[in-house]
């Protein structure tokens, strides 16, 4: 392989998400958690479900773009596995939330390609910085998603309880993704550069819930 071909294969992988083509990436390892009957929604409801769902879905894009780019810097082996593993489970988050966009009749965010390839660049520039710092940015990055899981759960219709299903169970593999980082080595980032993480992602779900 050149130098080249793994920014190819990256670009040939996020192209199939955004557009929806079938690959191996869509396909969960694990069943959706989204086990309970779908209840009868209002519009306004189903709207509001949607949006948060639109929202998780373009996250899930952002969390593979991010691992693949750290995993194409990584200096070691081993933590390119450990990425791996991770992104292995993101994959399922982002097929249980295209799953759940198709049942309420919503469809991804059209932004999903642009924030694609921002969070590759962001993944790839933190991996040249240091395995140590890649591990860190992956728990600032956890604890960041965490906090903002917890706020769509608020958020959601009460009924909503597939959504919630798929919200819960994205929730704690976020948590023990970060634990692991910290686990292996990872760099603690200082609360004012997780409170940054935090508004830059704040640039991805405002406009992702309404297109």
């Amino acid at each position: 392989m050149t130098a080249l071909d793994p920014l190819l294969i990256a670009l040939d992988r996020g192209l199939r998400r955004v557009a929806g083509i079938a690959d191996a990436a869509a396909v969960p390892a694990r069943p959706s958690p989204a086990t309970s009957k779908e209840a009868d929604l209002a519009p306004a409801e189903r709207r509001r479900a949607a949006g948060l769902m639109r929202v998780n879905h373009c996250g899930e894009v952002c969390a593979q773009a991010l691992y693949e780019g750290q995993a194409a810097t990584a200096r070691s082996q081993a933590l390119r596995t450990s990425l791996a593993a991770a992104a292995e489970e993101e994959r399922d988050h982002l097929a249980w939330c295209k799953e759940r966009l198709t049942e309420l009749d919503a469809r991804p965010s059209v932004l999903d390609a642009v924030f694609y390839a921002a969070s590759y660049a962001a993944g790839a520039a933190t991996g040249l910085l240091g395995d140590r710092v890649s591990l860190g940015f992956v728990e600032a990055t956890e604890d960041r998603v965490q906090r903002h899981l917890d706020r769509h759960l608020r958020r959601l219709p009460e009924r909503d309880a597939r959504s919630r299903a798929i919200l819960e169970a994205m929730r704690a593999d976020e948590a023990r993704h970060g634990a692991d980082a910290m686990r292996s080595g990872a760099v603690r980032f200082p609360r004012p550069v997780k409170e940054l993480m935090g508004l830059a992602a704040k640039a991805m779900t405002v406009p992702t819930y309404w297109v």
